[in-house]
């Protein structure tokens, strides 16, 4: 089973999305119902954050969750995450084409991974929780 890294009892999260991701997401789920996001890492489309059914993805012990965003849980594989672990990810929708079996794919839109490094303090708070 997955690692749960989403932070409880801390105004800090580990991943977001912007508002353009947001109504993305709410489109995607009205069309397949319940979805999950993974980023594994690599190359090509493995380093793009990926929209998948939740059904159709099964998230392996390396896995870790990051939090949700827009109701979904979003996953990282744990080598991923140890170049990331300081970071908030930002996931944005940007016109484009979306990974080869990513959900978006065909909206014209794709999903993207944005960063921004942790504060001190938002480190410290991330610790604690």
């Amino acid at each position: 089973m997955a690692t749960d890294l989403t932070p409880r009892n801390s105004a800090v999260s580990r991943v977001s999305a912007t508002p353009a991701a947001l109504a993305l997401i709410d489109q995607l789920k009205e069309k397949h119902g319940a979805l999950l996001f993974h980023q594994s890492g690599g190359c090509c489309d493995g380093s793009a954050p990926m929209c998948f059914p939740a059904n159709e993805f099964i998230v392996g012990d390396i896995d870790v969750k990051l939090g949700d965003i827009g109701g979904v849980p979003f996953y990282m594989s744990q080598s991923q995450f140890a170049y990331w672990e300081h970071t908030h990810l930002v996931i944005d929708a940007v016109p484009g084409t979306g990974g080869m079996f990513s959900l978006e794919r065909p909206t014209g839109l794709r999903f993207l991974t944005r960063s921004r490094l942790y504060t001190d303090d938002e480190l410290a708070a991330l610790q604690k929780a």
